[in-house]
Protein backbone atom coordinates (compact mmCIF):
# COMPACT_ATOMS: atom_id res chain seq x y z
CA UNK A 1 0.00 0.00 0.00
CA UNK A 2 1.34 3.29 -0.78
CA UNK A 3 0.87 6.57 0.67
CA UNK A 4 -0.64 9.37 -1.51
CA UNK A 5 0.95 12.50 -2.18
CA UNK A 6 -1.47 14.71 -0.54
CA UNK A 7 -1.24 13.14 2.58
CA UNK A 8 2.81 13.95 2.62
CA UNK A 9 1.76 17.52 1.52
CA UNK A 10 -0.86 18.20 3.90
CA UNK A 11 2.29 16.76 6.93
CA UNK A 12 4.16 19.34 5.40
CA UNK A 13 2.27 22.24 5.21
CA UNK A 14 0.62 21.75 8.76
CA UNK A 15 4.59 21.46 9.77
CA UNK A 16 5.13 24.92 8.09
CA UNK A 17 2.05 26.61 9.13
CA UNK A 18 3.02 24.91 12.68
CA UNK A 19 6.64 26.52 12.74
CA UNK A 20 5.14 30.00 11.12
CA UNK A 21 3.02 30.63 13.80
CA UNK A 22 5.69 29.59 16.18
CA UNK A 23 7.82 32.39 14.88
CA UNK A 24 5.11 34.77 14.81
CA UNK A 25 3.65 34.51 17.86
CA UNK A 26 6.85 33.73 20.35
CA UNK A 27 9.08 36.14 22.21
CA UNK A 28 11.76 33.34 23.21
CA UNK A 29 14.77 33.70 20.42
CA UNK A 30 15.53 29.70 21.01
CA UNK A 31 11.89 28.45 20.12
CA UNK A 32 11.97 30.92 17.71
CA UNK A 33 14.94 29.30 16.28
CA UNK A 34 13.09 25.86 16.72
CA UNK A 35 10.25 26.95 14.47
CA UNK A 36 12.43 27.70 11.84
CA UNK A 37 14.41 24.64 11.73
CA UNK A 38 10.30 23.16 11.74
CA UNK A 39 9.49 25.28 8.58
CA UNK A 40 12.91 23.76 7.08
CA UNK A 41 11.83 20.33 7.96
CA UNK A 42 8.44 20.78 6.55
CA UNK A 43 9.99 22.13 3.32
CA UNK A 44 12.73 18.80 3.19
CA UNK A 45 9.73 16.40 3.35
CA UNK A 46 7.70 18.17 0.28
CA UNK A 47 10.93 18.29 -1.80
CA UNK A 48 11.39 14.09 -0.67
CA UNK A 49 7.90 13.42 -1.94
CA UNK A 50 7.49 15.26 -4.61
CA UNK A 51 11.04 13.89 -5.68
CA UNK A 52 9.68 9.95 -5.09
CA UNK A 53 6.57 10.77 -6.73
CA UNK A 54 7.60 11.78 -10.22
CA UNK A 55 10.36 9.10 -9.68
CA UNK A 56 13.70 10.98 -11.22
CA UNK A 57 16.47 8.65 -11.69
CA UNK A 58 18.94 11.53 -10.72
CA UNK A 59 16.50 12.13 -7.31
CA UNK A 60 17.27 16.27 -7.36
CA UNK A 61 14.84 16.32 -3.89
CA UNK A 62 17.02 14.20 -2.32
CA UNK A 63 20.02 16.69 -3.45
CA UNK A 64 18.02 19.40 -2.77
CA UNK A 65 17.47 18.26 1.12
CA UNK A 66 21.08 18.29 1.53
CA UNK A 67 21.55 21.67 1.00
CA UNK A 68 18.84 22.24 3.06
CA UNK A 69 20.34 20.36 6.11
CA UNK A 70 23.85 22.33 5.05
CA UNK A 71 21.89 26.01 5.36
CA UNK A 72 19.93 24.78 8.78
CA UNK A 73 22.92 24.05 10.66
CA UNK A 74 24.91 27.11 9.90
CA UNK A 75 21.64 28.68 10.83
CA UNK A 76 21.54 27.11 14.06
CA UNK A 77 25.39 27.50 14.74
CA UNK A 78 25.45 31.45 14.10
CA UNK A 79 21.72 31.65 15.62
CA UNK A 80 22.81 30.33 18.66
CA UNK A 81 25.95 32.10 19.14
CA UNK A 82 24.02 35.68 18.57
CA UNK A 83 21.50 33.98 21.75
CA UNK A 84 24.93 33.35 23.90
CA UNK A 85 25.74 36.90 22.97
CA UNK A 86 22.32 38.16 23.81
CA UNK A 87 22.59 36.19 27.23
CA UNK A 88 26.22 37.27 28.05
CA UNK A 89 24.94 40.56 27.81
CA UNK A 90 21.40 40.27 29.84
CA UNK A 91 20.00 37.35 31.36
CA UNK A 92 17.00 37.11 29.27
CA UNK A 93 16.67 35.25 25.48
CA UNK A 94 13.11 36.92 25.74
CA UNK A 95 13.27 39.38 22.22
CA UNK A 96 11.23 42.03 23.79
CA UNK A 97 13.30 42.95 27.24
CA UNK A 98 16.76 42.54 24.09
CA UNK A 99 16.37 45.91 22.29
CA UNK A 100 20.03 46.12 20.53
CA UNK A 101 23.39 44.28 21.12
CA UNK A 102 25.86 46.00 22.09
CA UNK A 103 29.49 45.20 21.76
Amino acid sequence: MTIPLAAFIAVSALLFFVGAAGVLVRRNAVVILMCVELMLNAANLALVAFSRRLGLIDERGSVFVVFVFVVAAAEVAVGLAIVLAMYRNRPTVDLDEVQQMRG
